[in-house]
């Protein structure tokens, strides 16, 4: 990915947001190489807009005993037609400096300055990580957390080394999960200072044993309040109820609906708490916290998928010779524009408003009206539950196709990775998160045309 090389002009850091001053080469707080400005990303984080609510569909309901064949319109009345789907430099294992080839950047306290110089600024309290050796088996018997970056500093509670100042990587930047037939990967991406996308995966069992595969995938709404915390409990609360639903035999797609209100009811609750507003957040103007959902279940040869918002569920066949499709459609006004028949697709979504929301969770959204669809595929392949961190890298559904690598079915996590990867690959202007489901089918015919 090329950069702009250009002279630092920010009021903060980009990495941390600690205010700069003019001719600044490095950031003084985490070290953040400044002579290198990313530029300006090509799209725009999330962001609600107020429209009036559309007219409101009755939840989806199935039958005790045995479910019935897959709708032909959601809970919102909608046709849903079934388818047939290295900064600093470090060291080696042994313990020795690790070789710096001729011209690697490397930051110091100064430009140019030779390794283990002082900084014409100040001096290091703590012995110079990158000249001295320090021994790090006291901090780690007590159990503190040592610094990525220097390898010896203790790490204090405000997330920065006391030896280096280095600041550390947070927890929910990047992180993985692999459970059994399911497995999820995210990522801050290569803009945001934050990960706001939240996400949960988990299997149980239905009342006659059969196993149930739950994907939720959460994106926190940017130009919201606390947008990672409501992601974050959105994500948990809509998978604690189908883990609770699903094994008392209700129908998964009801069982979808249910969690979408009980994630609702989660972010709503934030709106009460104000909880502690981030640093970089103190001047900004507070509202409700928001995000989108979509979610994904597999059960009893059943594919249910319910969302509120602009991520998606795409279904790629194992055999790529059929077609793939998307299951989802956007609550966004590109999708209310097509629509309307107002513009095309290609033209909607090139609109700089193409990603305003117009459906959310959030104590300031109009009434809810979670979407549902079911789906009964007739062959094996493989479920793709994301945020538009990875869509806009590969929007068609025969895009995000070519992009799922043809063993993913077999290995998802390493499937997950690699969507994430294309995705930074692209130019990471969003948080970006993505859940792989493979659908297998064992009926008989099951692969037929």
């Amino acid at each position: 990915m090329s950069q702009s090389h250009q002279q630092a002009s920010l009021p903060g850091c980009p990495s941390c947001e600690e205010p700069l001053e003019p001719g600044d080469l490095f950031c003084g707080a985490c070290g953040y190489d400044l002579s290198a400005v990313p530029a300006p990303p090509g799209d725009r984080p999330t962001v609600a807009i107020t429209v009036p609510a559309q007219g409101a569909g009755a939840a989806a309901a199935g039958g005790p005993v045995e479910w019935p064949p897959a709708s032909v319109t959601d809970s919102a009345d909608v046709p849903a037609p079934t388818h047939r789907p290295a900064d600093l430099p470090g060291v080696d294992s042994g313990g020795r400096p690790l070789p710096t080839a001729e011209g690697t950047a490397v930051r110091y306290d100064e430009p140019d300055a030779p390794e283990g110089g002082a900084s014409g600024d100040f001096e290091l309290a703590a012995p110079d990580p990158r000249a001295a050796e320090h021994a790090t088996a006291g901090a780690v018997a007590a159990g503190a957390k040592v610094c990525v970056a220097c390898r010896s500093g203790r790490v204090d509670t405000d997330g920065y080394c006391e030896n280096c100042g280095h600041a550390q990587p947070r927890e929910r930047d990047h992180m993985e999960q692999e459970l059994g037939p399911v497995a999820a990967v995210s990522d801050r991406g290569l803009r945001h200072h934050r990960n706001e996308d939240a996400f949960a995966v988990s299997t149980t069992a239905l009342p006659d044993g059969s196993p149930a595969v739950v994907a939720i995938v959460c994106d926190g709404v940017s130009s919201a309040s606390r947008p990672d915390e409501a992601s974050a409990a959105a994500a948990g609360a809509a998978n604690e109820a189908l883990l609770e639903s699903l094994p008392r035999g209700t129908h998964p797609q009801q069982a979808m609906h249910e969690a979408i209100l009980a994630a609702s009811e989660a972010v709503n609750a934030l709106a009460q708490d104000p909880g502690q507003a981030l640093e970089h957040d103190q001047h900004r103007h507070q509202n409700a916290p928001a995000c989108t959902l979509v979610g994904a279940i597999m059960a009893g040869g059943l594919l249910v998928v319910g969302w509120v918002g602009d991520s998606r569920v795409y279904w790629v066949p194992e055999d790529r010779s059929h077609a793939s499709a998307r299951l989802t459609e956007d609550d966004s006004w590109a999708a209310q524009m097509v629509a309307a028949g107002l513009m095309n697709e290609a033209e909607a979504y090139a609109d700089e408003r193409a990603h305003a929301i117009t459906g959310w969770l959030g104590a300031d959204a109009y009434e809810l009206e979670p979407h549902t669809a079911s789906f009964k595929p007739d062959r094996p392949g493989l479920v793709v539950v994301c945020t538009d961190g990875l869509w806009n890298y590969a929007e068609g559904a025969d895009e995000m196709a070519a992009a799922v690598p043809a063993d993913a079915y077999e290995r998802p996590l390493h499937g997950a990775q690699v969507l994430v990867g294309h995705a930074l690959d692209g130019g990471g202007h969003d948080n970006v998160t993505v859940a792989l489901l493979p659908f297998a089918v064992t009926a008989p015919g099951a692969g037929s045309a």
